[in-house]
Parts: structure tokens; C-alpha cells; sequence
């Protein structure tokens, strides 16, 4: 029967190797990594079909434990998150986020036997779905979660381009009936919060995330900057560098700075400077009639 992957995320070595010496005694667990960070842990997702991951809550580098569950929200077969923590002060958080367990480090005599409890009762609904590429084209792949078939078959090449188009037509039919609301869709512990637009101050772009920020709060998001970008584009946002991507609304002045390098300041109480690279200083002063 196949094993729960496994893959601890502590930035302590000592926890990291404590917890691999517990999770050896357990017989459906398969420990196949280790990471620091909420981005390594991310990256490494995208290669192996993980079904469970211990985490700490407090991660170096951007992004917290906390945040990564965040990130993890909208995935389909996601991963068991079983928290790490030295305090019980993020635990409402994370099991808002849907954690399977919270532990307090180190845990106390027995605690652990209830965590792999709780795991024997998620495995035995968990579904692994394994990446695009172990797929072949000689092979039927069914996805026991629906009872649906899905049958891959090799086509010539003038049958693939015909299937492409066939496909772009489709797909072209669908996103024209598809209405589009002005707010931007993020997930914010355990919910998922829509932003407005117009209430978006600038969009900073983070690794393959972004943060997103209003006049009094930062948003995690899972889309890259170029994806925000092409959304937001029509509604007056414009990318002045490849890190930002700014409400032009939402703008109040730009400045010269030394050596030929410019500046934009944002509205608010707080004012934000921004930079502006120097290749797209001339279509922005384009745009606002300069």
C-alpha cells in the first residue's frame, strides 16, 4: 500500500531530525525531504505529490507557515499540514487554514500518537495524483476521485494542430462568456477575500508570488506579476519596473531622481515611492499626457 510523502519544513536541524526519528516508527509515513523555507517547500511540491507536511510556524525569509497554508488554500489534494510551534499563538490560524494538528514543540508523552491518529484518517481519504509526466500515451489515466476516464492517445502532427485549434476555439468561446468582476480573489487566513480594484495600491511582485497592497494591508497571492499584470492591464495598472505593478489612479506625482532615474509616489496616508525603470519612463509619461 503506497506511503503518505512526507516533507518537513523547520528552519531548527535538531527538530527536523527529531521528528524523522518518530515518523520512522510510522509504518504508513514516508519521509522524502526536508526544507526551510515556504518557497523551497513550494518548489519541491511541484515534483512530488507530498501528502503530508510538518511545518513550522515561524519560517525564515517572507513567508511564513502561516502564509504557505495560505498559499496551499486553493489546491486540490493538498497536503495534511501539521503545525510546529514553541506556543499555542498562531494555532486558531492554523486551524482556520484547515491544519490537521497543531503541535506543541516538544511535544508532550503520547501527544505524537494522536497526530499519526489523525493522519491514518486523512490518508485514508487523501488521493495522490502523480505529476503530468509519469503519464504515458499507451495508457488510460483515471481519476478515482470523479470515477471519470481520461484516455491519451498519440496524434499526427497535422491531427495535433487541428485538435489545437479546435481547442483555442473552444476555449476562446468560453472565456467570452466568462463575466469578469473588478476585484481581485486573495486568501486570507482561511478566507478568501476580494479586493477591489480600486483599492489596490500597487502589486510587488515575490519570487513566483506577489503581494498585494491596499492602503492598510498587504495580501499574499499565488499569481505571478506577469499573470496580475495581463488582468489588470485594461483597468489603468501599469508596470513601472519588473518588481512593481502600480494603480495609475492611485498616483500623485513623479519625480526626478539623480542620475536619470525616476520615482512615483502613491496616495494615501502613507505615501509610497515606487521606482521606475528607465525603459518604461517614456511610454508611462505617454499614458498621463507628459
Amino acid at each position: 500500500m503506497p506511503k503518505l510523502k512526507t516533507l518537513l519544513i523547520h528552519p531548527d536541524p535538531e527538530v527536523r531530525s527529531a521528528l524523522r526519528d518518530v515518523l520512522e516508527e510510522v509504518a504508513f509515513v514516508q519521509v522524502l525531504g526536508e526544507a526551510v523555507t515556504a518557497f523551497e517547500a513550494m518548489e519541491l511540491l511541484e515534483a512530488i505529490p507530498y501528502g503530508v507536511f510538518f511545518v513550522g510556524t515561524d519560517l525564515p525569509g517572507d513567508a511564513s507557515g502561516i502564509e504557505m497554508a495560505q498559499m496551499l488554500a486553493g489546491r486540490k489534494n493538498k497536503p495534511a499540514l501539521v503545525f510546529i510551534s514553541d506556543s499555542e499563538a498562531k494555532a486558531y490560524a492554523a486551524f482556520e487554514l484547515g491544519a490537521t494538528d497543531y503541535l506543541l514543540w516538544p511535544p508532550a508523552a503520547g501527544r505524537m500518537a494522536r497526530t499519526v491518529d489523525r493522519l491514518q484518517s486523512f490518508k485514508s481519504k487523501f488521493r495522490e495524483v502523480p505529476p503530468p509526466n509519469s503519464y504515458t500515451v499507451d495508457e488510460p489515466v483515471v481519476d478515482e476521485s470523479n470515477d471519470e476516464e481520461t484516455v491519451q492517445l498519440p496524434l499526427r502532427d497535422d491531427e495535433q494542430d487541428s485538435f489545437l485549434a479546435a481547442l483555442k476555439a473552444a476555449w476562446d468561446q468560453t472565456a467570452n462568456r466568462r463575466p469578469e468582476i473588478e476585484k481581485l480573489a486573495v486568501t486570507q487566513d482561511g478566507r478568501t477575500i476580494l479586493i477591489p480594484y480600486d483599492q489596490i495600491i500597487f502589486v510587488e511582485a515575490f519570487e513566483d508570488y506577489s503581494y498585494v497592497h491596499t492602503a492598510n494591508q498587504k495580501f499574499l497571492s499565488s499569481h505571478r506579476l506577469k499573470n496580475l499584470e495581463d488582468r489588470l492591464g485594461p483597468h489603468r495598472f501599469f508596470r513601472v519596473h519588473r518588481k512593481y505593478l502600480v494603480n495609475l489612479d492611485m498616483v500623485t506625482e513623479i519625480a526626478s531622481m539623480p542620475g536619470s532615474n525616476f520615482m512615483l509616489r502613491t496616495a494615501g496616508r502613507t505615501r509610497i515611492e515606487l521606482p521606475i525603470s528607465r525603459r518604461r519612463i517614456a511610454e508611462l509619461k505617454k499614458i498621463i499626457g507628459l
